[in-house]
């Protein structure tokens, strides 16, 4: 369990359930109180005796499940959670997803699929569900980005937690709930470790570390402290720590103290000056900063107003003054309806964070979005394993220059509850791609040699120009994962742009583009409406008026018949199969008549122009009388078309 990195995160959640309390069973209704004081490890103690008697409930079963999923015992939660869905199948929405994630932690991603998919149907509008159904392939993709790291005990851990670290000067700085041997230990009642202190461990050129000892003592309190970040010049220090200062310790509505941000500065080697940022509250909890590259932002976790999901990253502005801006929520797609905590920029001006609402392996993953991409394109990369499990991976930490960092973990084999993991960057796979294709006549089909094709980056800067071979083929080398833009152009064709990304491994990505010839050859027989791409659908059901948008479209028919003078058309109309023959043979007479009025009321003769309506004699799909049918599919048979008849 991350002491202080989830507190915040769990007590959003608790506050979507209803409490509720068991009268008949005295044992029950004691668990019930811990469990809504956060204790949720003696809350764990006396719902399993109860559960272990025999006892079933639902309620008892949903808070079982919730108490190890806030502690983040995973593994343990799937057993309850499973014992609750086993009772009924029913439950509220955000069970689906949390026993989906559960299920991930023992393996079953089958099964986890299947929850998520419920989830889906239950949660509408919900991020989460919309990026699973847009990504139901997400295993094969994190599959794609894996291997590109080696991993291995830090050497720092104990058998508590250690988690949430940082880099400062030739040190990794911290955070454990070790037993610092003094004579009275505060205990965090959420987990029952003690609450936690900075530490210092000297990161050695020969890979070892140094003995974790002490950060300073001004800094560190009886309560959480955590997830430092520092100024290039190591004078400043962000920090986090619960809502305690000079002695006084603050809660929220509900006797509850959050987390807050800090400063200290330092003077003399001594870290000084220790205030809390201007946007923290007593009333939500704000944590875990990091600093833009140029320093004039801040990043951070926070379940503020204005936050979407659990936990939610934020930016703020950092004044020449040292005065703070007015927090931006990053929206999505970096946030969702879950947790997004534990922010880090590298060198490289990448966001790495971790997240339990995107598409991952269980629990909370670690995904990487570069910043310098606008917004609209940012993606969202999930890092892959060995660093990602299906347990909670969280706080990572990179040298772009060494390629070494550190990131937490609750996965099994480590030390304690949390443990912190060293990781060196494997050299990225070199990956090739080429962006190839044919231009072609759009209607014919016709290869289209001699085909200007230019190719553009994601800014619309040209890269690169090449004429198509006589086989009406193109062919560039680029980079993989990149967004591009093609144009062709040929000679009496309309020129045609299409956006391309390329995919992420080396190998071909194809794009064919058609082209359309600027002037149509029109013949005899030829239906104006097909040439000049006018939608099928002219007219209301049961109505004959010409409607504003079939005015616009209609223009285009005018257009033709002022440019050709001596062009006769027949205007044919039809109907859907609805009502009967006798019926859809009047509308379709009448639809015919109206259309032919516009054309002669804006100046073409009425010699040029003939119509009929065909009533629901030549319907163009299966929707015949009594064949079910979307109204779609019945718009597509209200159609006119103006056939030329002599030219």
């Amino acid at each position: 369990m991350k002491l202080s990195s989830k507190y915040f995160s769990y007590c959003a959640i608790l506050l979507l359930f209803t409490l509720y309390g068991f009268s008949q069973n005295k044992s029950v209704v004691n668990a019930d109180k811990k469990f809504d004081d956060y204790s949720f490890v003696d809350a764990i103690a006396t719902y399993e005796k109860v559960a272990d008697k025999g006892y079933k409930d639902e309620k008892m079963f949903q808070k079982l499940g919730d108490s190890y999923y806030f502690i983040a015992d995973l593994v343990k939660a799937q057993k309850w959670y499973t014992e609750l869905f086993d009772l009924n199948e029913v439950q509220e929405t955000e069970y689906y997803y949390r026993y989906s994630q559960s299920l991930k932690a023992i393996g079953n991603y089958a099964k986890a699929d299947k929850m998520l998919e419920k989830f889906i149907t239950k949660s509408y509008n919900d991020q989460r569900g919309k990026l699973f159904a847009n990504q139901r392939n997400y295993l094969e993709d994190i599959k794609t980005n894996s291997g590109r790291y080696e991993i291995a005990d830090a050497g720092v851990n104990s058998e508590y937690s250690d988690y949430g670290s940082s880099f400062y000067n030739k040190n990794l700085l911290f955070a454990s709930a070790r037993d610092i041997g003094g004579v009275s230990k505060k205990v965090f009642k959420w987990n029952n470790e003690s609450f936690t202190n900075l530490y210092l461990s000297e990161i050695k050129s020969d890979a070892d570390m140094g003995k974790p000892k002490l950060f300073s003592s001004s800094i560190n309190t009886k309560f959480h402290e955590s997830t430092p970040v520092f100024t290039n010049d190591g004078n400043t220090m962000y920090f986090t720590r619960n809502n305690y200062l000079d002695g006084k310790k603050q809660k929220n509505a509900r006797k509850v103290t959050l987390l807050k941000l800090y400063k200290a500065t330092k003077v003399d080697e001594k870290w000084v000056n220790v205030q809390e940022l201007p946007f923290n509250s007593n009333e939500y909890s704000v944590a875990h900063p990091t600093l833009s590259l140029d320093e004039k932002n801040l990043y951070f976790a926070s379940d503020m107003p204005g936050t979407n999901g659990l936990s939610d990253l934020f930016t703020v502005t950092i004044n020449a003054d040292g005065t703070f801006g007015k927090p931006q929520n990053l929206g999505f797609p970096i946030n969702t309806e879950a947790r997004e905590t534990f922010p880090f920029i590298s060198q490289e001006n990448k966001l790495y964070f971790a997240s339990d609402g995107h598409p991952g392996l269980g629990g909370l993953d670690i995904f990487v979005v570069n910043l310098t991409v606008n917004s609209e394109k940012k993606t969202i990369k999930n890092i892959g394993a060995p660093i990602n499990s299906a347990k909670d991976d969280f706080a990572f930490l990179i040298d772009s220059k060494n390629h070494k960092g550190f990131f937490t973990s609750n996965r099994d084999g480590g030390n304690g509850s949390d443990d912190i993991y060293k990781f060196t960057e494997l050299p990225k796979p070199i990956c090739t791609q080429i962006l190839k294709g044919k231009i072609t006549d759009q209607d014919s089909g016709a290869i289209l040699s001699n085909s200007k094709v230019s190719l553009f980056d994601e800014k619309f800067n040209l890269i690169k120009e090449m004429t198509t071979t006589a086989d009406g083929l193109y062919t560039f080398d680029v980079v993989c994962e990149r967004i591009y833009y093609l144009r062709a152009q040929n000679q009496d064709y309309e020129t045609e742009e299409v956006q391309v990304t390329v995919a992420q491994t080396s190998g071909e990505t194809i794009r064919p583009v058609t082209l359309q010839k600027i002037k149509k050859i029109i013949l005899v027989g030829t239906d104006l409406a097909k040439t000049l791409s006018i939608p099928m659908l002219y007219f209301d059901l049961n109505k004959s008026f010409i409607r504003k948008d079939a005015a616009f479209e209609l223009e285009k028919i005018l257009v033709v018949l002022k440019e050709y003078p001596t062009m006769k058309i027949d205007i044919r109309s039809h109907t859907d199969s609805r009502q009967t023959n006798k019926y859809n043979e009047s509308l379709s007479d009448r639809r015919a008549q109206a259309t032919r009025a516009w054309l002669i009321a804006n100046g073409i003769t009425t010699d040029r122009l003939t119509s009929k309506g065909y009533g629901e004699t030549r319907l163009i799909n299966k929707c015949s009388n009594n064949v079910p049918c979307t109204e779609e599919e019945h718009q597509a048979n209200r159609r006119s078309e103006f056939i030329i008849t002599s030219i």
